[in-house]
């Protein structure tokens, strides 16, 4: 077969963008050899609907191993009694969980998506604002963290059906006790979302949603360093609180509800090659350099967070307890928008990306912030005194963002900088 050079020339050129540009966006990691290896598999041929030892094709009993091991080492990883790697991403995770705890029209409580809330835990636009009615909790205005007396005070008030927890852009803990608590207190499904935090916390770094949630979800890829994919996790199975029953008669557990809604509920055959390349990922994980590596992940994020405070930059909610940074640009720059930003940093290989703020006043095409995060630098052998280095770099932009001869010196600086850093250097 003639070679696709046109295919192979464009992936050339991206490797070469990630290898000589610096990555900070906070949802963005570099894999191991041997993940892309499994992605790049023969695996990739093999149709698979249904689950291990109860397929619908024959010919599955070796996928099904990889499946197998790829369950036994995320539930070790995370303390689970139940996982479910089959869902190609975050939000058809999430999406299954919906569709497994509710009913078309239900009512359920997510953070607010302009104070750092994701596309599927209620916007409009989703499927989860489409499909189901959603009701929201804040930040507070003066420290932007959780609102959790607002939370409460919302939740008694709608009587929500699940109430979810996680954001996309929220750089603190979450007080899962409490969340739980309000969860009980109006009979609501608590869900999780950590797909940010979910390599720190793996690392033991950050509590553990399993221990209080009903269901948890997450990404494989961030901060766990996985191929991009989903996965649905429960720290102990339970019977369903509505008397949904099998077609015997008998109750069905929330583990056969979420099964049937990720299989055949919101997606067909499972991708086999990226299962394989997840449990290759949560192998990489359950090792003692990934704990390092994520410590490691947490400190370059508090480094840079404090370069930043000390150049005169705001923060919103002050710092992070994780990897990710949401850079309030009104702080110091009140006519910069985070568009403007964003083109100015990636024009100079330092990618990042746009993000509203807490009670922002422009809107998310403009935004008055930029979110930062350190999986990706760290992946390639980063270590707190770059971090001040790439905070001076970033300062020298945002004050020129127009300025193509100051944009070109720092790109140059940055290409230098990283050609002594490998794409995976764990």
């Amino acid at each position: 077969m003639e070679h696709d050079s046109v295919i192979f020339d464009i992936i050339g050129r991206e490797h070469e963008r990630q290898q000589r540009g610096i990555e900070l966006i906070a949802s963005e990691n570099f894999v191991s050899e041997q993940v892309m290896q499994a992605m790049g598999s023969c695996l990739t041929n093999k149709y698979a609907e249904g689950y291990p030892g109860h397929r619908y094709y024959g010919g599955c009993q070796v996928v099904d191993e990889a499946e197998n091991v790829a369950i036994e080492r995320i539930c070790r990883l995370f303390g689970a009694e139940y996982a479910n790697v089959q869902p190609h991403s975050g939000a058809q995770a999430n999406m299954a969980v919906f569709m497994a705890v509710m009913k078309p029209g239900d009512k359920f409580m997510g953070l607010n998506l302009a104070h750092g809330g994701h596309l599927s835990h209620g916007s409009p636009v989703n499927f989860s604002g489409l499909v189901y009615k959603q009701c929201e909790y804040n930040v507070t205005r003066d420290t932007n963290l959780v609102d959790y007396d607002m939370m409460e005070e919302v939740a008694q008030r709608e009587r929500p059906k699940l109430i979810v927890g996680g954001a996309s852009a929220y750089s603190r803990e979450w007080d899962y006790a409490r969340m739980r608590a309000i969860a009980d207190s109006v009979g609501a499904i608590l869900m999780i979302d950590m797909a940010h935090p979910a390599g720190l916390i793996a690392a033991g770094l950050l509590n553990n949603p399993l221990r209080y949630a009903h269901i948890v979800t997450s990404t494989t890829h961030k901060t766990l360093r996985g191929p991009r994919g989903g996965i649905i996790l429960m720290g102990k199975d339970f019977d369903n609180p509505w008397g949904i029953t099998t077609k015997k008669g008998e109750l069905r557990k929330m583990s056969s509800l979420l099964n049937s809604a990720v299989f055949p509920g919101v997606q067909g055959g499972p991708l086999e090659h990226v299962i394989a390349a997840k449990a290759v990922a949560f192998g990489e994980a359950l090792q003692p350099s990934f704990t390092e590596y994520a410590k490691q992940v947490k400190a370059n994020a508090q480094a840079m967070a404090q370069a930043l405070l000390d150049k005169g930059y705001k923060i919103a909610s002050g710092g992070t307890d994780n990897h990710c940074i949401l850079l309030d640009l009104r702080g110091k720059y009140p006519e910069l928008t985070g568009k403007v930003a964003e083109a100015a940093l990636v024009a100079a290989d330092i990618t990042v990306n746009k993000n509203m703020v807490p009670f922002d006043d422009r809107s998310a095409f403009q935004t008055s912030g930029i979110r930062l995060g350190t999986p990706a630098i760290t992946t390639r052998g980063a270590k707190e005194p770059l971090m001040g280095e790439i905070v001076e770099m970033i300062d020298t932009v945002l004050a020129h963002p127009e300025d193509e001869r100051v944009i070109s010196s720092v790109r140059e600086k940055v290409n230098r900088l990283m050609a002594g850093y490998p794409m995976f250097a764990w």
